[in-house]
């Protein structure tokens, strides 16, 4: 039985993580921890857990950590999690500069533990395997994907996050689009991006010299025009994501269940750990540097797990 302490207070955490966590048979949730500490004493009552005022001592009471916190607060505690030989789990994106995911990828590889970012549709059944089919048949050219989300509608759960108006579309949902295409179509090594209506942004990938693939994300779209879409064409035809089933907290527990079965037998699973997240984050960077000084931008070699 792992013992996770949660790290955040709000909505994902409270609805997402800590309700996985609870109803999860190999995992049990050890105390909370939040940066309003009466939220965080509500969110601990709730689950019938210690609310702890200070992280280190949360991180010193469990085996793990499951962070549902604003990327940039979420990679300074992972590198303080691993350092203490506590697993991770840990929320896309993984941080909002290449050089914190860079400190994750070491605390983690130095200590070994075991590590997955949540990458939700990447723990759907039916899109994991529609993924793997994809990624075995090969001979593809490119993708075309689109997710459109609308999260500043009232009553929105996350149209308050102040990271996500900050940093918009690219890197909320960003992360998982591209969690989707490079399983199968590989590392990317050239991005240009371009600014759209509603701030709106859409790239255009190089995945070195057999693919190409588009993504348009938004986090403003209208209401009538949110969708996720993603189709892979080349020598096979045209294949299509599926439609996504069950819920966030039905993915979240087939992550936790990785992430135990990890600890279980020492095995270290690359499909969404640390380094995975760590190569999302440098395809994000360089699309921001592209949107901004309006160029291609050329990736640096060693960016190359695909999951």
């Amino acid at each position: 039985m792992l013992t996770f302490g949660l790290f955040g207070t709000g909505h994902w955490a409270a609805e997402v993580h800590a309700a996985a966590l609870a109803g999860h048979p190999g995992a049990r949730l050890g105390g909370v921890w939040g940066r309003d500490p009466a939220k965080a004493a509500a969110l601990a009552e709730r689950y019938g857990v210690p609310a702890f005022s200070d992280p280190d001592a949360l991180i010193g009471a469990v085996d793990a950590v499951a962070v549902a916190l604003p990327p940039d607060v979420q990679a300074d505690l992972a590198v303080r999690a691993a350092t203490a030989g506590r697993h991770l789990l840990l929320d896309k994106p993984l941080a909002l500069s290449l050089p914190d995911a860079d400190r994750v990828v070491e605390a983690a590889g130095r200590s070994g533990v075991a590590s997955v970012v949540f990458f939700t549709n990447r723990f759907r059944p039916a899109i994991a395997s529609f993924l793997a089919s994809a990624a075995a048949t090969g001979g593809w050219h490119g993708a075309r994907g689109v997710t459109y989300a609308s999260i500043f509608q009232p009553g929105n759960p996350y149209g308050g996050s102040a990271w996500r108006r900050a940093h918009g579309a690219l890197w909320d949902v960003g992360p998982h689009a591209l969690s989707l295409v490079l399983p199968v179509l590989g590392p990317v090594t050239r991005v240009a991006a371009m600014a759209g209506p509603r701030q709106s942004v859409h790239l255009t990938l190089a995945h070195g010299d057999a693919a190409t693939s588009t993504l348009s994300l938004a986090l403003d779209a209208p209401p009538a025009s949110t969708t996720v879409e993603l189709l892979f064409h080349g020598e096979e035809g045209i294949d299509v994501l599926p439609r996504r089933e069950g819920t966030p907290v039905d993915a979240l527990r087939l992550a936790v269940g990785q992430l135990c079965t990890e600890v279980d037998t020492g095995t270290r699973d690359q499909q969404c750990d640390v380094r995975f997240g760590r190569d999302v984050v440098a395809v994000l960077a360089a699309a921001q540097t592209a949107r901004e000084q309006g160029r291609t931008v050329t990736l640096p070699a060693g960016t190359s797990v695909t999951g």
